[in-house]
């Protein structure tokens, strides 16, 4: 009896309600900030109206429902319609390149397309794109993955992406997609004879960006860094600025809903400069539990990579890992002036419908992971029972 028993069995699903709650949390505050702006009079400045908040709003209801939908799907069965998603993302990255691509205002790079009355920045598609696509192909290929050829094909799979934003001008993004081939390949059963060589080769590679790739203005960018103060131009302007409104706060913050006149003006403080806003509205204690709750969307990433069922799991959520901490430090590192000013979003937080969706998206891929981590169960019959 109980042999016919154990033959009937259904799946369990479980997602991982910490993580989830956690990214809607700082999609909630970023929503929240962005409305306080849209109402405190900055607006007039900074072109911060109230259909950015309802944006980011739409965009976050979209996002969840998207991410929930996914971690019903099996990341297994996603990897495999990479021949729909991967000509699409590089069809509308492509389009940046022609007449339908435009500069937004503030920016450095062409890398936004406008669709109707929308907004669109392809690049946010070509890395869930390249997650997917380079998860599986490790996984795929991780037991010859140290052969010089398979090798070399890995890296010009992540070269592709990569040398595609660079030439938008989009430093910032390459520099994601970097991070997230790092953590990836890291992950795998990578040599230690790799590891060794990578120093140099990354070096290498940060010598011809900087004498063949950036222009002048970016090359001052990071100078300023080691030297602030020193520019007659005065580049480090925005910077300043910001660093002087997260200071601004205090300990406990000047609350929401006040008028331009009490918080610090920082262009693109919205955007790429958001925290600091955070920092003048909820002061050092505000600005430490923002910090904590993006850590902990990191590192319960980094947890969830080691509980997947399979190799391909734990790459995407590596991935996920790779993009998520170098949006993080990056974007904090521009507000407290040790990174450059690259234009690159805080996740979940600065104004963009696109990143906001696309972040959720990749959240719901590691959920898609941790739902089918587990293992059917009986429904009349315990396995464990003896």
């Amino acid at each position: 009896m109980k042999s016919a028993f154990k033959k009937i069995s259904v799946s369990k699903h479980s997602i991982d309600a910490g993580l989830l709650f956690a990214v809607t949390l700082c999609a909630v505050i970023g929503t929240l900030l962005i409305y306080s702006i849209s109402q405190s009079g900055m607006s007039a400045v900074e072109g911060v109206g109230s259909g950015d908040w309802k944006t980011q709003l739409f965009s976050m209801i979209i996002g969840l429902v998207g991410a929930i939908i996914i971690s019903f799907i099996d990341y297994r069965k996603l990897v495999r319609l990479w021949f729909v998603f991967v000509p699409v993302a590089l069809i509308l990255v492509a389009l940046t390149f022609t007449s339908l691509g435009y500069q937004r205002e503030g920016a450095d790079d062409q890398a936004w397309l406008v669709i109707g009355s929308f907004n669109l920045q392809p690049a946010e598609i070509l890395k869930i794109a390249f997650i997917l696509t380079f998860a599986y192909h490790l996984s795929r290929d991780e037991e010859d993955m140290n052969k010089p050829l398979h090798m070399l094909l890995l890296c010009i799979h992540a070269a592709i992406p990569l040398a595609i934003v660079g030439l938008q001008g989009d430093y910032g993004t390459a520099i994601v997609f970097a991070a997230i081939f790092i953590c990836m390949i890291c992950s795998a059963r990578i040599s230690w004879k790799y590891l060794v060589a990578a120093p140099v080769v990354i070096g290498g590679a940060i010598a011809a960006m900087w004498f063949f790739a950036l222009s002048e203005f970016h090359k001052k960018r990071i100078l300023i860094l080691f030297n602030p103060g020193s520019d007659p131009e005065n580049i480090e302007y925005q910077q300043d600025l910001g660093l002087a409104a997260l200071k601004s706060g205090g300990v406990f913050g000047k609350g929401l809903f006040k008028s331009a006149d009490e918080y610090i003006y920082v262009p693109e403080i919205h955007n790429d400069f958001i925290f600091a806003y955070a920092g003048q509205v909820f002061g050092f204690l505000g600005s430490i539990g923002l910090l904590i709750i993006l850590a902990y969307i990191c590192l319960k990433i980094f947890a969830d990579s080691h509980v997947t069922r399979d190799r391909l799991g734990k790459f995407i959520c590596m991935g996920a890992f790779g993009l998520m901490i170098s949006h993080c430090i990056m974007n904090i590192g521009m507000v407290l002036k040790v990174a450059p000013v690259i234009g690159v979003p805080l996740p979940f937080m600065s104004a963009g419908g696109t990143a906001m969706v696309s972040m959720y998206m990749v959240i719901g891929l590691v959920l898609s992971t941790y739902s089918h981590r587990a293992v059917t169960y009986n429904v009349f019959y315990d396995d464990n029972e003896e």
